[in-house]
């Protein structure tokens, strides 16, 4: 009965590391800088939120660039104030001169530079957001790529500006990225569907139109569902393995 007991032990215990070592490997995987747009309609404004977490065990993110696009350029870019961070706009003369909005524009801003003090850098176990606001946004369908570079204070610069393809595993430096809706006036006027009219696709929302960048915090729930399971197995199993005492 000992030799049986101690089986099932080791059997439950086995069973919960194993869960609780995907959840954690599900969520380290799904670590990476990625970009939240609160409107993507197309021909509006909306704000940009980067999410920067730091990856090093040693060391601390003190620097981040994100390039915005010259071949769709934003007429307006503003930034949000982060505390200890310092952020400078970079404007570029663009290859060639692009209608924005009805107006000739052969200058942009084409990235913005956020730059830590000593105090406030990104430790371990740390993120911190960092948002703007731009427009006017491209046509809808336009994906929008916004490729990061992460600086850590022991020399080390990590690139987020991998391509992300439909139907292929994600990269493992993914840039971050957002895909254009219909314009809220389109959107507006879109005939509902009716017995006498042909159904009609609503646009995508704002969480659709974001890109693989949320996917790995989808997955990082799924590893921790899997770990609260296999816990559960192995305390039901450990349970049922007591001998019953004879009456």
């Amino acid at each position: 009965m000992k030799t049986s007991h101690r089986r099932t032990l080791k059997t439950a215990c086995a069973a919960t590391m194993a869960a609780g070592l995907l959840a954690f490997g599900v969520s380290a995987a799904s670590a990476h800088v990625n970009v939240n747009p609160d409107d993507p309609a197309a021909g509006g404004y909306t704000h940009l939120t980067f999410n920067v977490p730091n990856e090093s065990p040693t060391a601390k993110t003190n620097k981040l660039e994100v390039s915005l696009p010259t071949d769709t350029p934003f007429n307006s870019v503003s930034v949000k104030p982060v505390e200890g961070w310092t952020a400078e706009l970079v404007t570029t003369t663009l290859p060639k001169p692009v209608t924005v909005a009805g107006a000739t524009v052969t200058k942009a801003i084409s990235s913005v530079v956020w730059t830590a003090d000593a105090a406030h850098q990104i430790g371990q176990n740390e993120y911190q957001a960092f948002s703007i606001s731009v427009g006017v946004l491209p046509d809808a369908g336009t994906t929008v790529t916004l490729p990061a570079t992460q600086t850590y204070t022991d020399g080390t610069v990590v690139k987020w500006d991998e391509k992300t393809v439909e139907g292929q595993p994600e990269p493992e430096h993914p840039a971050p990225s957002f895909v254009t809706t219909a314009s809220d006036a389109a959107a507006s006027a879109a005939p509902t569907s009716s017995p006498s009219s042909p159904s009609v696709t609503p646009a995508p929302s704002a969480a659709a139109s974001t890109t693989s960048n949320d996917s790995g915090s989808t997955a990082g729930w799924f590893g921790l569902a899997a770990g609260l399971i296999g816990l559960a197995a192995g305390v039901t199993a450990l349970v049922r393995s007591r001998p019953t005492k004879a009456k």
